[in-house]
């Protein structure tokens, strides 16, 4: 499965089992043979440059590039070549990324170790290690090799003011609590002489002052039934916002969905939430029916065992922030305000106590580890309210 008559030089020993991955990643035919052939063009120069498959990355991706546009040939943009890198990485060709070759991400490459050992999920390292590169960036510019020692309080409270600037309260305390473990971190290792931690002033705000927003049983109805069973993406997205709707599964709890966490004998499916938990919750009939018409019509066989897979190739399973983004599209074609995912769950804990379950009930099926989580949405249970409200003075007058 070479793809191209003229042999491929140094990619020769990785064009049949690339050929092969992009097949079961669900490319084209006519897309695989163009990806093998500029595969083999590239292979061909690196004969000439006297390169071998271990040093591709993305500079000498460039530089091929570079030549075959100095030379009038066709070659395609940069992003064409990601799915050859991603399958030589996979299969151990490529070399080890070179060393941090910076101060800053040295300290960025132990941060992110000590963070992992936190037992912190993936996205949320991602989230602190960005905040944390932008303040080490920073300080380094201003102080260049001491940019860590000479830290001190106002540094810290500068940088937060100009963060929190521009984004909302929720978020300006994400940054808050991100920045802590920094300072936290640096401490620990004994990077700085003073606990700065305790530097980062708090954000002023009371808590679960607001009203949960949700979204009514008919709007959901709505975005069910907006999902158009005979297109593949159609049945795929009604399985999700099923278990978000019903189940009030999280996003990253969707992507997550394995096929073994589905106990059909039983009807019951496991749910991997936040800091590795696992829950078990029954399988409405519904959303089993729901799953049952994805997983024999829309899914196609593979080896992956995440449940929901990408519609287009490379098949993968899907991010968490997909399921947001199938909510927002159900919203545009059932006419109804743009929500994201998690509104969903607001709306199903909103329901359910219009039908008379506790809250305790409530934080059962939301997963909350604890019920003052849980207690915002006493605001929302009119009818409780009622019962319990004072007459306001002199109202009978």
């Amino acid at each position: 499965m070479s793809g191209t008559r003229r042999k491929p030089g140094r990619m020769g020993p990785h064009i049949d089992g690339f050929g092969a991955w992009l097949a079961e990643s669900a490319y084209t035919p006519g897309t695989v043979r163009n990806m093998l052939k500029d595969a083999g063009h590239l292979g061909r120069w690196m004969a000439e440059m006297d390169l071998e498959p271990a040093q591709i990355d993305w500079e000498l991706i460039e530089a091929f590039r570079s030549a075959r546009l100095a030379a009038g040939q066709r070659v395609p943009g940069v992003r064409g070549f990601r799915p050859l890198v991603d399958y030589l990485g996979s299969q151990g060709v490529l070399l080890e990324a070179a060393s941090p070759s910076t101060p800053v991400e040295e300290l960025m490459v132990a941060y992110r170790v000590w963070l992992l050992g936190r037992g912190l999920a993936g996205p949320t390292v991602l989230r602190y290690e960005n905040l944390a590169r932008r303040f080490l960036l920073v300080r380094f510019e201003i102080a260049g090799d001491r940019f860590v020692e000479d830290v001190a309080g106002k540094h810290v409270v500068t940088f937060l003011l100009q963060e929190t600037a521009r984004v909302s309260l929720g978020s300006a305390k994400g940054r808050v609590a991100e920045l802590r473990s920094l300072l936290r971190f640096l401490y620990v290792r004994g990077l700085t002489p003073t606990a700065l931690a305790a530097a980062v002033p708090p954000v002023a705000g009371w808590h679960d002052t607001a009203v949960p927003t949700s979204v009514g049983a008919t709007d959901v109805q709505r975005l069910l039934d907006s999902c158009d069973r005979s297109q593949v993406d159609g049945i795929r997205n009604l399985a999700i916002l099923m278990l978000v709707a019903r189940l009030g599964l999280r996003s990253i709890e969707v992507a997550r969905l394995e096929l073994g966490d589905l106990d059909w004998r039983s009807g019951e499916i496991v749910v991997r939430g936040k800091a590795r938990r696992q829950d078990r919750l029954p399988l409405p009939c519904d959303v089993g029916d729901a799953l049952t018409d994805y997983l024999r019509q829309a899914r196609p066989t593979t080896s992956i065992r995440q449940v929901f897979l990408t519609c287009r190739a490379p098949r993968r399973a899907i991010r968490a922030d997909l399921v947001s983004d199938v909510t927002r599209r159900a919203c545009e074609q059932a006419g109804v305000a743009r929500v994201g995912a998690h509104r969903l769950r607001h709306a199903l804990a909103t329901e359910m106590l219009r039908h008379g379950a506790t809250l305790i009930e409530v934080s059962q099926v939301l997963r909350h580890r604890d019920l003052a989580t849980t207690a915002i949405y006493a605001k929302v249970d009119l009818t409780t309210l009622r019962r319990v409200a004072q007459p306001w003075p002199g109202a009978g007058r």
